[in-house]
């Protein structure tokens, strides 16, 4: 069989993106435009973050439930910065058992409107509160340019939806879940975020305040890796949900929703694979260990394949696979599980069941480590934790070398034509501004960072006075 080749990342970044994810089996392209089917290696590792994300969720009191696909079109009118935000997104439902509908329904481009109009039926007084409900689930938004995992028409996530008595119980959670969502993405993703809070433009429809967590990919761009948004009583005016407080006087109720969907995954794959395929951080590997035994000659096959038996006897704690394949030469299997990212390859030959040994291939960095065999078991989790901890440290050093702290317009310009990158700079408040800098540069204003420090500056398109520096960037 031929080897497969992805494209270098420096001759092309998005072919190389998409080879990445259709030689590593992780999605491939559905009949239906925009849309993609998540295979079996791709949608291993949405189930880990699935777990725990929703460990996390489940230690800071929220429930999981469910609400329908279809939502009444007169729904959407109710709110109406959140249907003009989301009107052209929309896919609608118009016919039903071979006849049309007496009301459209949209299917779900995020749940807000259906979920409140619950709500208005389960909250009555302040025992009633807080509600704190998430959902995983699938959404539609029709899109005009899709990626595979970053941007398609038809997409999983979870939203969460919750209701509160106050306004400051409320800007407690929504910041409470970006803290999770920090925490997910470095811990876990091995991707350090910039946390901060959208302006006015970049907010969620419908939202009082939206705070999200932005992480670099090795392009120099932008990745929205997960938001929270701070809805105030927007929603409970718009389905007129109310509570009786405790001195009996009826009170609009106080939201928040979050998010995080599967675009997590491309996330993954752009801040860490190779020109080689796939590298997936540890924490995340739905495989995290591969034995390939070799076998110079078929005679030899029983006493390799008895020999990695009895060093994996007490392996019981750990996933791992061993490719006994046939007819594949161990070179065909170590391409194959490069492409696919499994961060360690164990190899077993005869000569290492002589010194009483494995080789440890380290898929973040190729390291060989040449390990007892008595002492692998242990060795994997330090490996392990190493190339956890290795993953984080190169996407952290990407991301301080490709930081600038500019002043000059034409030189962020030409920096961010030629190398892209994250652009801490000053910004009068000005919406013209901020049009103007995304119609010249295609950069956006990612966030307003929360550890920013105050500092008196002049905005880098118009000089007008700025109080702090906001982060720009190319963003996907």
């Amino acid at each position: 069989m031929a080897k497969r080749t992805i494209t270098p990342r420096s001759e092309d970044y998005s072919q190389w993106y998409v080879d990445v994810v259709l030689q590593a089996q992780m999605a491939d392209y559905a009949p239906v435009k925009g849309c993609m089917v998540i295979r079996p290696n791709g949608y291993a590792i949405w189930e880990k973050m699935q777990a725990a994300l929703d460990g996390m969720f489940k230690e800071t009191g929220h429930q999981n439930a469910y609400f329908p696909l279809l939502i009444p079109e007169s729904f959407l009118h109710k709110e109406a910065e959140h249907v003009e935000g989301f009107s052209p997104e929309c896919a609608v439902v118009t016919h039903g058992g071979g006849k049309p509908l007496e009301e459209p329904l949209v299917i779900r481009p995020t749940s807000e409107t259906i979920i409140w109009a619950m709500y208005k039926k389960w909250i009555d007084s302040h025992r009633d509160l807080p509600l704190l409900y998430n959902q995983w689930a699938n959404v539609v938004r029709w899109e005009m340019r899709t990626r595979l995992f970053l941007r398609t028409t038809e997409f999983l996530w979870q939203e969460g939806h919750t209701a509160h008595a106050t306004e400051e119980e409320a800007e407690e959670e929504t910041l409470r879940m970006l803290g999770i969502y920090r925490k997910f993405a470095e811990e876990y993703m091995a991707m350090p975020v910039i946390c901060g809070r959208k302006t006015e433009k970049e907010k969620f429809a419908g939202a009082v305040r939206t705070y999200c967590i932005e992480a670099m990919m090795q392009d120099g761009r932008a990745l929205q890796v997960g938001t929270s948004h701070n809805l105030g009583q927007n929603f409970a005016k718009a389905f007129d949900v109310t509570f009786q407080d405790e001195q009996g006087q009826r009170q609009y109720v106080y939201a928040t929703s979050w998010g995080a969907s599967t675009r997590l995954i491309g996330g993954v794959i752009m801040t860490h694979s190779d020109d080689d395929g796939l590298v997936v951080p540890p924490r995340l590997a739905p495989l995290p260990v591969v034995i390939v035994p070799i076998w110079p000659k078929e005679e030899l096959r029983p006493t390799v394949l008895e020999g990695i038996d009895k060093i994996t006897r007490d392996w019981r704690d750990l996933k791992f696979h061993v490719d006994a394949r046939e007819g594949y030469k161990p070179g065909f299997k170590y391409n194959e599980w490069e492409i696919r990212g499994v961060p360690i390859r164990v190899e077993v030959g005869p000569r290492d069941l002589e010194k009483e040994q494995v080789v440890f291939v380290r898929r973040d960095n190729g390291e060989k480590i040449f390990v007892p065999a008595s002492e692998a078991r242990a060795k994997i989790d330090e490996v392990l934790n190493a190339i956890q901890t290795n993953l984080f440290e190169n996407a952290r050093k990407r991301m301080e070398d490709r930081t600038v702290v500019i002043d000059n317009y034409e030189e962020m310009k030409r920096l961010n034509e030629e190398n892209s990158g994250f652009f801490w700079a000053h910004w009068c408040g000005d919406r013209a501004c901020e049009n103007r800098l995304q119609e010249e540069t295609k950069a956006t204003i990612r966030c307003l960072p929360f550890d920013q420090r105050k500092e008196p500056g002049k905005c880098l398109l118009c000089g007008k006075p700025s109080s702090e520096r906001v982060l720009m960037a190319k963003a996907y």
